[in-house]
């Protein structure tokens, strides 16, 4: 079987399989063919190119003037086709991409096919291989059993799936709704096999080494995302978690959605609707906040999830109006776009959303500050720690529309008690809110000096050195008592040391210190180390005195404290060479 006819095939039996809401979101719909009475200029054509396979039509605006090459480029960024892989006939005769239309007899409202390659024409090993897949996936919907059908899935993943040419083939043969088809097909191994081959699917993208890749596989978790809505899925069925998680990650990997993307304005219409639907979750969780018999916290994945997909969203818009010709006062431009349009005020409405229940949020936790103060509780809710986040994220939504930064700001001002109890109690070092300072009449003078002083290193997190007191005259035993008893962690501080019965210390002192002690570990007297009888740069370890002392009953404890000094002199020439 062909691969045409398998993409033929799988959409048949997507049709069938899935129900009426899936099919309506695979289905490209023809779009409605209206012939207008009035004429055209001599330059200008309007005609329709049917795609033989799938029983669509698409109508091409262009100039006599036009190639076909311009045409099929037309043609791959509506249907995602990759040139090569095109065909227009006309007339029973293929069209060759040097030609202009006016060459090739194109007339207004004219007729063309678009075709696949010929069957004689050598095809990728990409190709075949995608081609299998959906041949196996489109048994497996017919009931038929296969083993290892998971693993082969994966293995088909892993091995193509950092091929640019894969990912064409991918969107092409409609492979993620083949995928979602076997899901919802009656056969229940069947939706054991497409969990785990969408879960493949989704560690993989994440794990690619190229980001211009990954870019471009946003735009198939964004279809798994819309497909599995499609079916009726919930946001908290782990499948489609999964999913929308995993679009979420490749999001902030590759860093928002690229500029450069020729479907940029449908990805963030993708990115819009899921930060609606976190937001739908965020608010039930705020509701649950403040609800005194249950006392629950906000779900702290949830509130995650809204601040990554927020970014995102807030990236493109900035990209999309610093490419307008409008100038960059946050304002956002509604555009006629019918894939951009709306988009900013679905954000906006979740902004007012938000902000409205985070007022009754605070208006709650004001209300259980003044019961505390005055003895009548001391009621802590878990969400609280999280509000400091959604804040944050509204502060920067609200850069975007006109008069959102005032109503903002003037809600922190009604509740001026309670923002600074938060900065107080739940900023972190780790934290980055320097927004809060962007407003000073919101806060007070000591939330605003909590502030401050997250800005200096925490005391505990510093090393502190370690300090020796050395008698001159026992440089060596008294250096090998403090290093014998010194952690690791205390010398890396530095070394604080001082001679006894003298007020001197400093770098110098130190410096006399580490010439002293080396004095006495190289001293052949202490018969630690030996002189190298050629170069008198170089010593030995000393271990003559272990021999002459063989005899006697204190050998083991000789033996045993010079290996002492010996770790201590490597000790020693570690801090030393850290030192200086």
């Amino acid at each position: 079987m062909s691969s045409i006819t398998k993409t033929i095939a799988g959409g048949c039996f997507h049709q069938q399989s899935i129900n009426g809401a899936t099919a309506d979101h695979l289905s490209n719909h023809s779009p409605e063919l209206k012939f207008n009475d009035t004429k055209t200029t001599s330059s200008e054509l309007q005609f329709f190119v049917r795609m033989m396979w799938k029983c669509n039509t698409i109508v091409i605006h262009a100039s006599r003037e036009d190639t076909v090459e311009s045409i099929l480029q037309q043609i791959s960024s509506k249907t995602k086709i990759p040139i090569e892989y095109q065909r227009l006939i006309y007339n029973g005769k293929q069209l060759q991409q040097q030609q202009s239309l006016s060459q090739c007899g194109i007339e207004n409202d004219a007729n063309l096919q678009l075709v696949g390659q010929l069957r004689s024409i050598g095809r990728s090993v990409v190709w075949n291989s995608a081609d299998d897949i959906v041949s196996m996936i489109l048994n497996l919907c017919r009931g038929e059993s296969l083993n290892g059908a998971s693993m082969i899935i994966h293995n088909h993943f892993a091995k193509y799936m950092n091929n640019f040419e894969y990912f064409y083939f991918f969107k092409l043969m409609k492979i993620p709704s083949l995928l979602v088809a076997l899901y919802m097909s009656p056969f229940a191994c069947n939706k054991n096999i497409a969990d785990f081959s969408i879960e493949s699917f989704i560690e993989i993208c994440l794990d690619l080494k190229c980001k211009k890749l990954q870019g471009f596989y946003l735009e198939i978790l964004l279809d798994f995302c819309e497909l599995l809505r499609g079916v009726g899925f919930t946001c908290d069925e782990p499948l489609y978690v999964s999913c929308r998680d995993g679009f979420g990650n490749l999001l902030t990997l590759v860093g928002g959605v690229p500029i450069n993307n020729p479907n940029m304005k449908v990805l963030l219409r993708g990115v819009v609707d899921c930060v609606h639907e976190i937001a739908d979750e965020l608010l039930m969780y705020l509701d649950l906040s403040m609800n005194w018999d249950t006392a629950k916290g906000i779900s702290y994945k949830v509130v995650l999830d809204f601040v990554k997909f927020c970014g995102p969203l807030r990236m493109g818009f900035a990209e999309e109006q610093a490419t307008s010709d409008e100038s960059l006062n946050y304002d956002i431009c509604y555009e006629e776009d019918p894939l951009f349009s709306g988009v900013p005020d679905q954000l906006h409405i979740v902004f007012i959303k938000l902000l409205s229940k985070m007022d009754e949020c605070l208006q709650v936790m004001e209300d259980c500050l003044v019961n505390k103060e005055q003895g009548k509780g001391d009621v802590i809710h878990n969400g609280w720690s999280h509000y400091l986040i959604i804040l944050k994220e509204l502060f920067h939504i609200s850069k975007f529309y006109s008069g959102a930064q005032e109503k903002f700001w003037g809600l922190l001002l009604h509740r001026k008690n309670v923002l600074p109890h938060m900065i107080v109690r739940y900023v972190k070092k780790t934290d980055d809110h320097q927004w809060l300072l962007e407003n000073k009449i919101v806060t007070d003078f000591e939330s605003r000096r909590h502030l401050a002083l997250m800005l200096f290193p925490d005391s505990k997190d510093e090393i502190s050195g370690y300090e020796m007191l050395i008698d001159r005259s026992q440089v060596l035993a008294e250096s090998f008592e403090y290093m014998s008893r010194a952690k690791a962690k205390s010398l890396q501080g530095g070394i604080f040391m001082a001679f006894k019965n003298e007020k001197a210390t400093g770098p110098g002192v130190l410096r006399e210190w580490f010439v002293l002690v080396c004095r006495e570990i190289f001293n052949p007297k202490n018969a630690l180390f030996v002189a190298c009888p050629n170069d008198h740069r170089r010593f030995f370890p000393n271990a003559g005195e272990f021999y002459l002392d063989i005899q006697m009953h204190n050998f083991f404890l000789l033996f045993t404290l010079h290996s002492k000094y010996f770790s201590m002199t490597s000790t020693f020439i570690r801090v030393f060479s850290k030192e200086t």
